[in-house]
């Protein structure tokens, strides 16, 4: 599926949710599953393993999380018994086995779904998007959120660029920063540091690190350079977002761990801490 395929079909939960949810609430629902179903088709193929290891170890070790680390092969794992497939084949128990899996995350949300029948549809919706990062990788995704949230701001009327930066204006930013330091890039032991203050959904911050080191599609300057992320971001969603994503590209979760929430002009995390850019 195309990232436009992808917006669309996701997007079709609009129409199910349209009278029990406000314009306004439509991202309440669609963004949080979207990253949670994100998430479920990553950790799928080390699901097992993760939960041997939890049932092995628990009550053994006083600190499992290495080990669990280890078993599903991010800095992120889930030791609920369900996935999205689970979940939808014990439907009269969709709500609670729901909460289980995200552990209170949602869960006024899922009430009034579940209040308003339609958990089952939303849920069976986005159980039938594989969104794998094999199947769609980190820059389609991130391409998906901008345009779901573009979709949200357009709903209500709001102007679409307060809230993301297209990704072709962000290639010219990252192009524009980078130009004259081709040279000092290059190299062994080069070791950079970029910061975002306003990190959005971290499109900035990963666009600039593969213009340094490269990706499979694009050579980058320096793969061998070492690319440290850090950011800042007030919108809750928008932040999870992007500490998601940065989780997936990272297995060590370093990255992802750069990333603070809340307001950088009231509350700088990063206060003291000096960038190359």
């Amino acid at each position: 599926m195309t990232h436009t395929e992808i917006v669309n079909f996701i997007w079709g939960v609009a129409d199910l949710i349209r009278d029990t949810f406000k314009r306004g609430k439509y991202q309440d629902v669609i963004l949080p599953l979207t990253v949670l179903r994100r998430l479920d088709c990553v950790l799928a193929p080390s699901k097992r393993k993760v939960l041997e290891a939890n049932a092995k170890l628990k009550g053994k070790l006083e600190n499992l999380d290495p080990q669990l680390r280890k078993a599903s092969g991010f800095a992120f794992y889930n030791t609920s018994l369900y996935d999205f497939e689970k979940l939808l084949a014990d439907a009269p128990n969709l709500a609670a086995n729901l909460r289980n899996y995200i552990n209170g995350f949602l869960d006024n949300t899922i009430s009034r779904l579940q209040e308003a029948g339609l958990l089952f549809k939303v849920l069976e919706r986005f159980k039938n998007v594989d969104l794998h990062p094999d199947e769609v990788d980190n820059p389609t995704m991130g391409t998906v959120f901008e345009e779901l949230i573009r979709k949200f701001n357009e709903a209500l009327n709001e102007n679409p660029g307060e809230h993301f930066t297209p990704r072709d204006v962000v290639h010219l930013m990252v192009e524009l920063l980078l130009a004259g330091d081709e040279e000092r890039l290059r190299g062994e032991g080069v070791v950079r540091a970029v910061c975002d203050p306003c990190c959005g959904s971290g499109g900035m911050l990963t666009i600039a690190k593969d213009h340094i080191v490269g990706t499979a599609e694009r050579p980058g300057i320096n793969p061998k350079a070492r690319v440290h992320l850090f950011g800042q971001e007030v919108n809750p969603e928008t932040f999870a977002i992007c500490k998601s994503d940065l989780f997936m590209k990272d297995p060590s979760g370093r990255d992802a761990d750069n990333i603070a929430f809340g307001s950088t002009l009231s509350n700088d995390r990063h206060a003291g801490r000096r960038f190359d850019y």
